[in-house]
């Protein structure tokens, strides 16, 4: 039986797989009046998915007026360039992370990993994407005018400008990189991070924000007891970390 192209994970809320095994998620948040707001655009071949995702929920490409960006990395930022074009919305980011986006390449790994190094030596070849033109740079606290509101939660070291996005009226938290929970929670790829010990720092407000439903960027959401097992999952990375 095929999955779903769409699920919906709060009202209005919902979540589109933009790769196999639920490994890349995007986010569209529904307004009031119809609008769609999506939270990062996969790949730059998720474009097809995410159509398809939009379609499962009755909606289409000219519904899409705004695209924000949890980070500038190809699997989160690959796509909007085309789903820029396809849909005419506009793009937002933190503006920590804006000129990269423009770039269209990611920021530096951290290179106090083998695996950080070898990806900076691939240079934009083996870190780039499509450019992207950027509409609007946000910062810590701002609270983006989407399905009643937004709050974007600054949680730098995946990359500098890496968010987490809060949306109080339903309770859903969209967790960006800083954790992942593909088979399970972790911290993810660290060959990824631009600053391993700063994501492991800043990832612990996660578990002090208030939400009911954990929307994980790589890996399905979780809505039995979320604030509660990510708080776990913190708690024991971290005494892991200090044993």
């Amino acid at each position: 039986m095929a999955k779903p192209a769409a699920y919906e994970i709060a009202p209005n809320v919902w979540r589109i797989p933009a790769a196999p095994f639920d490994f890349v998620n995007i986010y569209a948040l529904v307004d009031d009046d119809g609008q769609v707001s999506l939270v990062d655009t996969g790949t730059k071949g998720a474009t097809k998915r995410t159509l398809a995702g939009l379609a499962a929920m009755g909606k289409a490409a000219e519904d899409v007026t705004r695209i924000v960006l949890t980070h500038a990395h190809g699997d989160h930022a690959g796509g909007a360039a085309k789903m820029a074009m396809v849909t005419g919305a506009s793009v937002a980011i933190h503006e920590s992370d804006a000129q990269w986006a423009l770039a269209g390449q990611a920021p530096p790994r951290d290179s106090a990993t083998a695996g950080g190094r070898f990806m900076n030596r691939l240079g934009k070849g083996g870190n780039g994407f499509p450019a992207i033109v950027v509409g609007e740079e946000f910062s810590d606290d701002h609270v983006l005018p989407i399905a009643g509101g937004l709050r974007v939660v600054h949680t730098p070291g995946h990359t500098m400008g890496h968010v987490a996005l809060l949306h109080e009226t339903t309770g859903v938290l969209i967790t960006g990189d800083s954790i992942w929970n593909v088979r399970k929670m972790s911290w993810g790829i660290k060959a990824f991070c631009q600053d391993i010990a700063l994501n492991q720092q800043t990832a612990h407000v996660l578990g002090e924000l208030s939400y009911q439903v954990a929307a994980f960027t790589h890996g399905p959401h979780v809505s039995d007891r979320a604030r509660e097992r990510v708080r776990g999952y913190l708690t024991d990375a971290a005494n892991r970390h200090h044993s």
